[in-house]
């Protein structure tokens, strides 16, 4: 018998390996994102403090763009906040989503913004 698994099942069981695998340090912070159906988020967490640096999400965004240009603009945007808070470097967390549309557009806007990865 074939057990149905759904699609919020799969990411988990991602998230938690890569999760095994990646961790953010006071010299490398983790730049996590979160992905839902309107917006997207990011977070650059400090794991060993188990803090939250700096933040942005694309509610701060205001004009009403396409979904990847929102998610461009949020990846500058939270580049631009990790370099004033001393933040150069991080380790992309792309939380079990496929490095592909709206993930990737963010990942390019935070390397653009400076950020290194």
């Amino acid at each position: 018998m074939i057990k149905n698994i759904d699609r919020k099942e799969i990411r988990s069981k991602k998230h938690r390996r890569i999760r095994n695998k990646i961790s953010g340090t006071a010299e490398y912070p983790r730049l996590c994102v979160f992905r839902s159906l309107r917006h997207i988020h990011a977070q650059i967490i400090d794991d060993v403090a188990q803090n939250t640096l700096v933040a942005a999400t694309s509610l701060e965004i205001k004009d009403g763009t396409s979904n990847k240009e929102t998610a461009n603009r949020v990846g500058k945007l939270i580049a631009e906040k990790a370099i004033a808070a001393g933040v150069k470097a991080v380790v992309f967390d792309r939380s079990g989503y496929i490095y592909h549309g709206r993930v990737q557009a963010l990942a390019d806007g935070a390397r653009e913004g400076g950020l290194e990865f």
